[in-house]
């Protein structure tokens, strides 16, 4: 029998996840995700600027994603390293990293607000 996913698939963030690598401390979380959430803006942005640096900022994106439990991000950023490897579909995988940040983004924000 397969293994349950680790978070929801309606939720952009696993936050046990998140919460196992902060050893439980609320406020490194809350620091880590804003760290990850401008970390996020400023890669998509040098994505734009420096095409190609995108794969290497792909990558980087992709480890910082799991290392929050953002794991529709990590995998997003995955599809766009792949995209470039093979020279397919770059523009609609870009696409689905930047919907991807948005979607964990938005979810950061509600978290810092409480």
């Amino acid at each position: 029998m397969p293994s349950p996913p680790l978070a929801p698939v309606d939720s952009p963030l696993d936050l046990d996840h998140l919460s196992r690598m902060t050893l439980g401390d609320t406020e490194l979380e809350q620091e880590v995700l804003a760290m990850f959430a401008e970390q996020a803006v400023r890669l998509l942005a040098a994505m734009t600027a420096v095409p190609a640096e995108t794969g290497a900022l792909a990558h980087k994106l992709k480890g910082s994603a799991r290392g929050i439990g953002a794991f529709a991000v990590a995998d997003a950023a995955a599809g766009l390293e792949t995209a470039i490897r093979t020279g397919h579909d770059r523009p609609h995988a870009l696409a689905a990293l930047k919907e991807a940040v948005a979607e964990a983004r938005a979810a950061i924000a509600a978290i810092l607000k409480h």
